[in-house]
């Protein structure tokens, strides 16, 4: 697996994605039972409400090689400040349709 994570802007500032990175790493969360290796193509922020950047971002890192896309913790479950993101649903639901069959996508990480 070819794996690129689409993370919330508004907290970057506050989480460098440790926890991303160790559910990658340890295959635990949405990635538990994921049998084969898993690459990290690219970490990268949405662009900021509403959440339009995030096709384009979501395009360059299928550009890089992912085949697969993950939405970090922060945007669909709202971790760690307890707050989803309000266009969560309709930003996978953009890149579903502009990816197609290209990508699997994640809800979360852990």
């Amino acid at each position: 697996m070819k794996l690129g994570i689409i993370r919330c802007m508004q907290t970057e500032d506050f989480c460098p994605g440790t926890g991303d990175f160790h559910a990658v790493q340890k295959k635990q969360g949405a990635f538990e039972g994921v049998s084969e290796e898993i690459e990290l193509i690219g970490f990268i922020g949405c662009g900021g409400c509403p959440g339009k950047k995030s096709v384009l971002r979501a395009r360059e890192l299928v550009k890089r090689g992912a085949d697969t896309i993950a939405f970090a913790s922060c945007i669909q479950k709202g971790s760690p400040i307890g707050y989803p993101c309000p266009f969560a649903v309709k930003m996978k639901e953009l890149i579903a349709k502009d990816l197609g069959d290209k990508v699997t996508l994640f809800d979360y990480t852990h």
